[in-house]
């Protein structure tokens, strides 16, 4: 998956090729790459970088120098030796995609950190960009966060507009377990009764919708431990602490992936002799 990401972009980006490049840089020169983190936060997305210079210039030769999935400052992350016009190529492409997950998996730290004690995990959503799913999970999870379902086809999740075509909460929770009861389920809830609805059928994860902390609470004392609870729904980085301050188990926030911002890089090149 990688590799068909890495040659979309590298196609997107490059068409017939680089006239730039071919306009000023000479035939056959080669030159070092320094690829530096700018801002704080937590570096995921090494392999894409190295795999987009490595799609130009197979004979590039690359040096990490920072560990991914840790919190830093800023610092050098990247060194790679190779053809000049190739790293060129490359440049904007592998910025984007190591900026880009670097960028989800500090958004993701930043949230796990502001929960710290309360016993809950940050979940992600399917909010993600089209076509990089799997390396935008992977990015929550190199921040500290978990993965929700990956797709429509590995989880039973029953949302109010399922239960209204299934005739509510109830039926569409045994309909479900009837179904495929080898997939995990969980089913939306918007108020206590529709809980209690949920409870009685058997479902064993609750997504409770846009409730306010109090909410929460009341839900988590009425369930009481009888199966997980997720919060969802308006929750930011700085309301995040009250809903998971509330006996819920998760706390899912979709702007992991469709709203952290890039991680702030640069890559300034050194001809060589």
């Amino acid at each position: 998956m990688l590799d068909e990401v890495v040659a979309r972009a590298l196609a997107e980006d490059l068409g017939d090729g680089d006239v730039t490049a071919r306009a000023t840089v000479p035939p056959g020169a080669r030159a070092r790459a320094t690829v530096t983190q700018k801002a704080p936060g937590v570096l995921y997305g090494l392999d894409a970088a190295e795999a987009t210079f490595r799609s130009l210039d197979p004979d590039a030769q690359v040096e990490r120098l920072a560990r991914e999935r840790l919190w830093r400052e800023d610092g050098e992350v990247l060194r790679i030796t190779g053809d000049a016009a190739a790293l060129l190529g490359a440049e904007r492409t592998a910025l984007n995609l190591l900026a880009r997950l670097s960028g989800v998996a500090t958004l993701t730290a930043r949230c796990v950190h502001a929960i710290e004690g309360t016993g809950a995990r940050i979940l992600d959503t399917r909010k993600t960009t089209p076509g990089l799913r799997a390396l935008e999970k992977a990015a929550v999870a190199a921040g500290g966060g978990v993965n929700h379902r990956f797709g429509l086809f590995d989880m039973v999740l029953i949302k109010e507009n399922h239960a209204t075509m299934a005739g509510g909460v109830e039926p569409a929770v045994r309909a479900g377990r009837e179904r495929f009861p080898d997939l995990p389920l969980e089913v939306e809830c918007r108020t206590l009764e529709e809980v209690r609805e949920a409870l009685g059928a058997g479902a064993p994860r609750l997504l409770l919708d846009n409730m306010v902390p109090g909410m929460l609470r009341a839900v988590a004392r009425e369930v009481a431990g009888r199966a997980e609870l997720e919060a969802s729904g308006g929750v930011t980085l700085e309301t995040l602490r009250a809903h998971a301050d509330t006996g819920v188990d998760f706390v899912s926030v979709g702007a992991l992936t469709h709203s952290a911002p890039a991680l702030d890089l640069s890559l300034i090149l050194e001809p060589l002799p």
